[in-house]
C-alpha cells in the first residue's frame, strides 16, 4: 500500500518595527517576491487577520483599558490568528507573511507600557509554544524620522499617540530581542532608500531555503 506524501511545512515571516519605521511599505513587495517562487501565500496582520481578530484589533487601538487586558485581547486575537489561519496555512506548505507577532507584544506592552516579560512568556508559552517565525524582519529607525512620518500619514490610534519615552521602550525592547535570537532576526537599517531596502529585502528571501 502506497503511503501519503504530506506537504512540505511552509514558512513563517513576520514584520515588525515601531510605528512609523516603515515595515507596511515593504511588506506587498516581500509578498510578490515569495509568490515569484511560485509559493502559495497567505499575507496577514496582528492584532487581527480573522473576523473576531478584526474585532478585537478595533478594541485593543482605540478604547481605554488595563494594561493585563490590553495584553489578554492581543493574545486572544493571536490563539484565534494561529488556528484558523497560521497553523492550517502552514501544514499545507503555504507561506505565511503577518505584519506583527507576538514580539510586538513584548516591545509595546512589555518594553513600552511595562508589563512584566515573565507575563508575556506565559502567555506566548500558552498560545503557542512549539509555533515561532522562522524568519522576523525588524524595520528599525531612529524615534524623530517615525514620528515624521506618522504625522504625515493619517490620523493616529491610542498607540500612535504616545510619548517619546513610549517609543524609545518599545524600540529598545525590539533591538534587544533582536540581539537575543540573532538567527531569527534580520534587522533592517529604515533609514535608507526603499530601492536600498527593497535590494536587502530581496537578498534576505532569495537566501530562504
Amino acid at each position: 500500500m502506497s503511503q501519503s506524501i504530506l506537504p512540505a511545512r511552509g514558512r513563517f515571516i513576520t514584520f515588525e518595527g515601531i510605528d512609523g519605521a516603515g515595515k507596511s511599505t515593504h511588506i506587498q513587495f516581500v509578498a510578490e517576491l515569495i509568490r515569484a517562487r511560485g509559493q502559495e501565500l497567505v499575507s496577514s496582520r496582528e492584532p487581527g487577520g480573522t473576523p473576531l481578530g478584526e474585532k478585537l484589533r478595533e478594541m485593543v487601538l482605540h478604547d481605554a483599558m488595563h494594561l493585563e487586558t490590553e495584553a489578554l485581547l492581543v493574545f486572544a486575537s493571536r490563539r484565534e490568528h494561529i488556528a484558523r489561519v497560521i497553523e492550517p496555512a502552514l501544514a499545507r506548505g503555504a507561506w505565511v507573511i503577518s505584519d506583527r507577532f507576538t514580539d510586538a507584544s513584548f516591545a509595546y506592552q512589555g518594553g513600552g507600557r511595562g508589563l512584566d516579560l515573565a507575563k508575556l512568556d506565559t502567555l506566548a508559552n500558552w498560545v503557542h509554544p512549539a509555533l515561532w517565525p522562522d524568519l522576523t524582519i525588524l524595520f528599525d529607525v531612529p524615534l524623530d524620522v517615525a514620528r515624521a512620518r506618522l504625522d504625515a500619514t493619517r490620523q493616529l490610534d491610542r498607540f500612535e499617540q504616545e510619548k517619546a519615552d513610549f517609543f524609545l521602550a518599545t524600540r529598545n525592547e525590539y533591538l534587544r530581542r533582536a540581539a537575543q535570537e540573532p538567527q531569527r532576526f534580520r534587522v533592517i537599517d529604515s533609514t535608507q532608500t526603499i530601492e536600498a531596502t527593497r535590494a536587502q529585502l530581496a537578498e534576505i528571501i532569495g537566501a530562504l531555503p
